[in-house]
C-alpha cells in the first residue's frame, strides 16, 4: 500500500537553530557574532565537524566549543550545473568546495560564493562567509579572500 503526498514547492535546507530544536544551537549563536566553533571531546581531544552533542570516537557527552580558523585553502572543487536540490535550481551553476582550513586538521564542504569554477584553483585562499537569512537564520559559506 502506498499513500501520495504532494511534493513540496521548496524544501529548507537550513536547520531550525533555536535551542528548542536542536543541542547544536549555540553553533548558530556563535556564527550570528561573527564566530566560527565547533565541538572538541574533553575525553579523546577528537575536533567534531559537525559539531556534535556525542563524540564519534569515544562516544562521551563531555565535549566543549572551540573556535575556528576563518580562513583556510580550497582543497577541491567543483561545479553544480545540473540536478540542484530544489529551492536552489535558479542558483545553477555554483561552485561547491572542500575548504581545508588553516593550523587545524579539518576540512569543510561548503558552498563557495562569489567566484566561477573557471576561477577556481586548488590552494586558493578562501575566508568564511556568514550567510543571513530572512527570518534571523545563519549559516556559513566561503568566499575568496
Amino acid at each position: 500500500m502506498s499513500a501520495t503526498i504532494p511534493l513540496p514547492y521548496m524544501l529548507d535546507f537550513y536547520p531550525l537553530e533555536d535551542e528548542k530544536f536542536t543541542r547544536i544551537h549555540q553553533f548558530f549563536t556563535n556564527l550570528k557574532a561573527g564566530k566560527f566553533t565547533t565541538t572538541r571531546c574533553k575525553k579523546c581531544s577528537t575536533i567534531l565537524w559537525q559539531p556534535r552533542v556525542v563524540c564519534s570516537e569515544c562516544f562521551s557527552t563531555e565535549l566543549e566549543w572551540i573556535e575556528l580558523p576563518k580562513e583556510g585553502e580550497l582543497f577541491a572543487y567543483t561545479a553544480m550545473v545540473l540536478g540542484a536540490p530544489l529551492g536552489m535550481e535558479k542558483e545553477v551553476p555554483f561552485v561547491i568546495g572542500i575548504v581545508k582550513l588553516d593550523g587545524i586538521d579539518l576540512k569543510i564542504l561548503s558552498r563557495i560564493d562569489d567566484v566561477k569554477y573557471e576561477d577556481c584553483e586548488i590552494g586558493m585562499r578562501v575566508e568564511l562567509k556568514v550567510i543571513r537569512l530572512e527570518d534571523e537564520r545563519v549559516f556559513y559559506r566561503f568566499k575568496p579572500k
